[in-house]
């Protein structure tokens, strides 16, 4: 997955806006204004994803692509390495899971909104 297989997949999902909130090479992706991927854009060698606490260990145990979130809280984010050892498709399974989880923490209304998108 290049950068702008990454974007294009993050940007498909519904609330979802980016923006460049801590400095201009740090692109973050946010639904409904909580934030759920990001990454360097000049250099495109990892993304970090919110992940649930537990499968967060169980991945960073069998994948030494996947590494605790860096300059993130390690128990809820992991960054994943680029480098090509990890496919596109469990790339993108990730991305849907932060996605998933960070909607589930939503209020109901935002919720339902996105529902209407």
């Amino acid at each position: 997955m290049n950068i702008e297989e990454y974007r294009d997949y993050c940007l498909n999902k519904p609330g979802v806006t980016e923006e460049t909130p801590f400095d201009e090479i740090t692109l973050v992706f946010k639904v409904m204004g909580k934030m759920f991927a990001l990454t360097d854009i000049t250099n495109f060698e990892s993304i970090n994803l919110k992940c649930d606490p537990e499968e967060a260990i169980a991945l960073r145990e069998k994948y030494d692509a996947v590494l605790p979130g860096y300059h993130m809280n390690k128990k809820h984010w992991n960054t994943i390495k680029t480098d090509g050892e990890l496919s596109d498709n469990e790339l993108k399974h990730w991305i849907d899971h932060s996605y998933d989880l960070v909607v589930s923490k939503l209020p109901k209304k935002l919720q339902e909104e996105l529902t209407e998108l």
